[in-house]
């Protein structure tokens, strides 16, 4: 299964199966800015390919890009990338990308790239989770919205530890991001948000529902456990979705959750005051760039999920 899957039922019925080189009317106007791709193996743990497109056309769209970029074979017309760089899908491993840290519901062959677009292939393994639908690894992206004109409210929502939503707040706005507070909520359906806070306060927020407890339901590989002596420890999964590291109760938890296609929620949270903070201070490209999630400890980010030997 991919992130392309949905848009295989369909693939048939098209009018017209559009191919790498298109079939369309020319490269139409160009969009103003920068759009990026990166293609990881493994959760994002090797770097294959990273390229910039300048100003992409209208007419560009993800497949294209990455065809201009890697070598790939493609299927169904060429609407549907079956390999990249000599990797192709398995019964447990295939392609996924992303746009802007956001699993696409449609197929790459269907979704156009504008300037400031981040966009991700990474190969992984799906079988402890099919899908998952928000990473973080694309910032400043979501929040950002480079490449819209008119940028969509962002929210730093803070369940506690007022220092730490201010940082994190700081660190949308060093990212250019135009971020309001709120105590309450949720906010509006249509809003980008960071949850920010202990972990007590945030687990029955209806977007986190204590992570439903495993990486199938939410694609979050990491867990919090406890309580334990009044403290919650911050469990770090493998790619198998099962627990891999103990990283305590002084540890932070960068993640991203929501519905695939819809618009995510960021979790910023940890056992206690010191590991939102942490958290809170992992906002930055440095800590998160091509991760799906971290935990934030005090000698720096961790990737989740946990890939060991023989993870891939």
């Amino acid at each position: 299964m991919t992130s392309q899957a949905a848009w295989l039922a369909a693939a048939a019925a098209l009018a017209c199966a559009v191919a790498v080189v298109g079939c369309g009317f020319g490269a139409g106007p160009s969009s103003s800015g920068t759009a990026t791709l990166i293609v990881t193996r493994g959760y994002g743990s090797e770097l294959l390919v990273e390229a910039r497109d300048e100003d992409p056309p209208s007419s560009e769209t993800v497949i294209r890009f990455l065809d201009a970029e890697a070598d790939i074979t493609t299927r169904y017309g060429g609407g549907f990338v079956q390999s990249i760089s000599g990797l192709s899908g398995t019964a447990s491993s295939d392609w996924f990308f992303y746009v802007n840290g956001v699993e696409s519901s449609v197929g790459s062959a269907d979704v156009h790239v504008a300037g400031g677009d981040r966009i991700w292939w990474d190969y992984r393994n799906w079988s402890a989770a099919m899908s998952v639908p928000a990473v973080v690894g694309a910032w400043p992206e979501p929040f950002a919205q480079a490449s819209l004109s008119k940028p969509e409210p962002v929210v730093v929502q803070c369940a506690d530890v007022h220092p730490a939503c201010e940082v994190a707040r700081s660190r949308l706005a060093a990212a250019g991001v135009d971020a309001r507070m709120a105590t309450k909520g949720p906010p509006a359906r249509s809003e980008l948000r960071l949850l920010v806070g202990t972990w007590p306060k945030v687990r029955r927020d209806p977007a986190v529902d204590e992570f439903r407890g495993a990486p199938a339901s939410d694609g979050v590989f990491a867990t919090l456990k406890g309580s334990i002596h009044g403290t919650w420890h911050l469990i770090g999964l493998d790619m198998g979705g099962d627990p891999s590291r103990d990283f305590g109760s002084t540890t932070g938890l960068v993640a991203a959750v929501g519905q695939s296609g819809d618009g995510p929620t960021w979790v910023v949270t940890g056992s206690d005051d010191s590991a939102v903070r942490r958290a809170a201070a992992a906002l930055d490209a440095g800590s998160l760039r091509n991760h799906y999630a971290i935990a934030a400890t005090g000698h720096g980010a961790v990737p989740l999920p946990i890939v060991g030997k023989g993870a891939r």
